[in-house]
């Protein structure tokens, strides 16, 4: 009996030692790590604008995608994830269903599709898209908009991230910001 007793104070010892350890003082020193250096990314990136009358608004982070389906917005990759293999029936009828609405919401664009604008992401909330898929879109912006191509482009391209360290990763296009700046908030 005294054993057990033994190994029972030694095992509540050991997880109120691990809970203040692992539950309290680590994600105490990450986040006050977090807040010092990244305080912008700790605290989500959350893109906020201030209004002709003063006031400012938050639109959304500039890490998490929010959902575009209108013509005159730069749409990004379809949200959510899903267990589809790739290569199963099930995914192949999703992608298809997402190529119909692509040819359904600019009927004169006959360019082939970007792949990233017909799969989800895996996270399912990629705020990025590449430069492919964004240039895939930009008559229909201009035209909607009746704005010039060129226009949309350089939109673009300002918030266009290259490559990581140059060499790692690939370039893309923050869809948020393209489409706060087409509305002329940033």
């Amino acid at each position: 009996m005294n054993k057990i007793i033994r190994v029972l104070k030694s095992a509540v010892l050991c997880f109120i030692v691990m809970t203040i350890l692992c539950g309290v003082i680590y994600p105490g020193v990450v986040t006050g790590i977090a807040q010092a250096v990244f305080p912008n990314q700790a605290n989500g990136s959350i893109i906020t604008v201030t209004l002709n009358d003063g006031t400012k608004k938050a639109f959304g982070s500039a890490l998490i995608a929010q959902e575009f389906t209108k013509p005159e917005y730069l749409i990004g990759r379809p949200m959510g994830t899903t267990n589809l293999s790739p290569v199963g029936e099930e995914q192949k009828k999703l992608v298809q269903q997402r190529i119909d609405w692509w040819h359904s919401l600019d009927p004169e664009n006959i360019a082939e599709i970007p792949m990233d604008l017909v799969t989800a992401s895996g996270s399912g909330v990629d705020p990025n898209i590449t430069p492919e898929a964004a240039e895939y879109q930009v008559a229909r912006i201009a035209r909607v908009r009746g704005i010039s191509e060129d226009d949309v482009r350089e939109i673009i391209n300002k918030y266009t991230a290259g490559r990581f360290l140059g060499f790692w990763g690939e370039p893309a296009i923050n869809v948020l910001k393209v489409n706060l700046t087409l509305d002329g908030l940033l």
